[in-house]
């Protein structure tokens, strides 16, 4: 048996609910980075080493390998046939992962002894009664599942971010915590006034609202504004140093430097005090474009926004602007 999850903070649940079989941690922070078309896990294996070597987060080479061996222990299931469990949450974070894992099983025809373990809580915190309880109402992943869950990846990874809002009138509910992600996933684009996304005007507005250190601001600005927790801490980080960044800076250290990301576990960097630039507190009253600004130069799946991209997010619809 093969379970397949989140994250190594899951795994030790797992173990201490009683469940048996190997684990398989899916490790990779889907909404930052390049999910370019056509998203097999095949042709991202080398662009997702490159983006988390770029990032700082671990060697290019080591990433690969993980990758690979991760991607080949999951055929080698469904080619062994294997009983799968998928044990994924409800937040942004895992329901992009469960969406790649269901369509590599697509890829391989009518799903066989898979099943889903669909949490609406976060497993990592779960006591092992709790775990067990959800093993106990798993079900299997049927062809309606495969089939939604291509569509959303093929959506996710295209180029054009228009799939995505179509789905959020298409009935998701086999996979009830889908619909809620991807219009988050939505929000990560620029706004259609300042440029911002949403994370980066949460963390303008906790700065605004006289916050000032890192430590202090991840969890103001993510976890109490978020109905389902998704980001880490090392993603925030490079989020505050990417809007430090540019001709315009919207943030800056306390001593006017620019705020680099360094090693998530420097306790140095998460209590050095940041401040708010005159840009920054424009382009957060709408009285600026961060676009404009500083240009942009990030994906969103298979999304590359740069500062021609005309892709906006107006609150509840997609809309077009040109620069």
């Amino acid at each position: 048996m093969l379970h397949v999850t989140n994250g190594d903070s899951t795994t030790p649940q797992l173990r201490a609910a009683g469940v048996r079989g190997d684990v398989l941690t899916w490790r990779d922070v889907l909404h930052d980075g390049p999910l370019p078309a056509p998203g097999t896990l095949d042709s991202l294996r080398a662009e997702r080493a490159r983006f988390i070597a770029a990032m700082g987060w671990a060697p290019e080479a080591e990433v690969h390998a993980d990758l690979a061996e991760r991607d080949a222990r999951l055929r080698a299931a469904l080619a062994g046939g294997e009983e799968i469990v998928l044990w994924f949450e409800h937040d942004l974070y895992d329901q992009l992962q469960l969406l790649q894992v269901l369509d590599a099983i697509g890829e391989r025809g009518t799903p066989t002894r898979v099943m889903l373990a669909q949490a609406d809580d976060y497993l990592g915190m779960m006591a092992p009664d709790a775990v067990r309880q959800l093993e106990a109402r798993r079900r299997p992943v049927t062809n309606a599942d495969i089939a939604i869950a291509r569509r959303a990846w093929h959506a996710v990874t295209s180029p054009d971010p228009s799939g995505i809002v179509a789905l959020l009138d298409v009935d998701l509910s086999p996979l009830p915590h889908l619909q809620a992600a991807l219009r988050r996933l939505l929000e990560e684009l620029p706004d259609a006034r300042s440029g911002l996304a949403r994370s980066e005007r949460q963390a303008l507005e906790a700065m605004a609202a006289g916050l000032a250190e890192p430590r202090h601001l991840y969890p103001a600005a993510h976890h109490d504004r978020e109905d389902a927790i998704y980001l880490g801490d090392s993603s925030f980080a490079a989020y505050l140093a990417r809007m430090s960044a540019g001709p315009a800076p919207l943030l800056l250290a306390s001593d006017g430097s620019r705020v680099t990301v360094a090693p998530h576990d420097d306790r140095n960097w998460w209590r050095q005090p940041l401040a708010l630039t005159d840009a920054g507190r424009r382009v957060l009253a709408g009285e600026a474009d961060h676009v404009a600004l500083n240009g942009v130069e990030r994906w969103l799946g298979g999304v590359r926004l740069d500062a021609h991209a005309p892709w906006r997010w107006d609150g509840s619809r997609l809309v077009e602007r040109r620069a």
